[in-house]
């Protein structure tokens, strides 16, 4: 079965795990450290902050805003659950936001306009398939409505720009983004005494760690705010640190298979009216994820399992937030309809730094023949 994604792990990870090991420090350490910083300059910032995972990232980054109950914030429809829930999870209250076009899915800036109200803090600015939204117009929305903005970038790790033009960014190591840990998560953010106070949060509030404890020769510390337990350990930051080195040389596979999937299925829309690939306006992406919007007529079931049963999985990104049933339940009526249409007709690929060309060329194969089929049903 080609999967839809897969990652990229070798002796490097494998070695660089069982020195850690043999080490004996296991919980957050030097490793962790180096990690952040190694991001950090990786994207142009001075410093980072490294966590279990991309939801304990968002959630920080939002506490260490000071967002909470009473305020709200802007958000896509078309997102995992956790950008929502880390929302939530800050006593905020979570504006669904349509996206833009079926072939530009990222958040509508004229929708979150007209959602802003007296109480809107932010807007969450979610980097969808890798694809980033464009700074410009997204930096005069926040200073036309005195709001913050916020980046969503688990999608888009290594993208020039990414992280640096709003007030903060939270990123994912899990096991199918661009590069992992497994899991894990990071944040980045322009006020370094924000990310200090976001760095203090992930190990319960704690004003010194057991590392700096160790080292100062003191176990005394105290807790002066409300923290959490959302650390990365030494494991997953030795993975990291080697991912991070490989991190182009993934990219560059990915851009290359994108390439080749866009040219075959440039031809392929030609011959089949209403198939687009999504091309987002600022054409910068991670390439991480490979969406397509299957011709309206199409039965979008049939055609998953006519490539189930070629060898090809596919999937979907993402069930809108508001149609899930607990949003459903909480939020009432909310229509959002490019982001209904859009995942009505979308569909995911197999996209990673593990496949060949002709991997592509089979997929797109598959999908032809699908089409075929579908056509001559009706």
């Amino acid at each position: 079965m080609l999967l839809v994604a897969e990652p990229v792990l070798g002796a490097e990870e494998r070695d660089a795990v069982v020195e850690v090991l043999q080490g004996g420090w296991l919980t957050q350490g030097a490793r962790v450290r180096a990690f952040e910083l190694a991001f950090a300059e990786r994207h142009g910032a001075r410093d980072a902050v490294a966590l279990a995972n991309c939801t304990a990232a968002l959630h920080l980054m939002l506490k260490a805003l000071g967002i909470g109950p009473g305020d709200e914030v802007l958000v896509p429809s078309l997102t995992f659950a956790a950008t929502v829930n880390s929302i939530l999870y800050a006593g905020a209250e979570p504006v669904l936001v349509d996206v833009e076009s079926l072939d530009s899915p990222l958040i509508s800036i004229d929708d979150a306009a007209s959602k802003v109200t007296a109480r809107t803090r932010a807007v969450m600015l979610m980097h969808f398939a890798g694809h980033m939204a464009a700074p410009s117009p997204w930096q005069d929305f926040a200073r036309r409505f005195n709001v913050m903005l916020l980046e969503d970038s688990a999608h888009a790790i290594g993208v020039a720009g990414v992280g640096s033009y709003g007030e903060a960014a939270a990123f994912s190591f899990y096991g199918n983004k661009n590069m992992t840990t497994a899991e894990g998560g990071m944040i980045l953010m322009r006020d370094p005494e924000l990310l200090a106070r976001a760095r203090q949060m992930r190990s319960h509030g704690m004003t010194h760690s057991v590392q700096q404890r160790l080292v100062a020769r003191s176990p005394h510390y105290d807790v002066d705010m409300l923290g959490f337990n959302y650390r990365m350990d030494e494991i997953r930051a030795a993975i990291g640190l080697v991912q991070l080195s490989r991190l182009d040389q993934m990219a560059g596979r990915r851009a290359a298979l994108v390439a080749l999937y866009k040219e075959r299925l440039q031809a392929l829309a030609s011959r089949h009216d209403g198939l687009i690939v999504p091309r987002p306006k600022s054409r910068i992406s991670a390439d991480h994820i490979m969406p397509i919007v299957l011709p309206a007529r199409l039965d979008r079931d049939r055609v998953i399992a006519h490539l189930h049963a070629g060898g090809v999985q596919t999937t979907i990104h993402y069930p809108p937030v508001h149609t899930l049933s607990y949003y459903r339940a909480r939020d009432g009526a909310v229509r959002l309809p490019v982001t209904e249409e859009f995942h009505r007709r979308e569909l995911t690929l197999p996209l990673h730094p593990k496949m060949e060309d002709a991997d592509v060329l089979r997929v797109v194969d598959l999908l032809e023949s699908a089409f075929e089929e579908s056509h001559a049903l009706t």
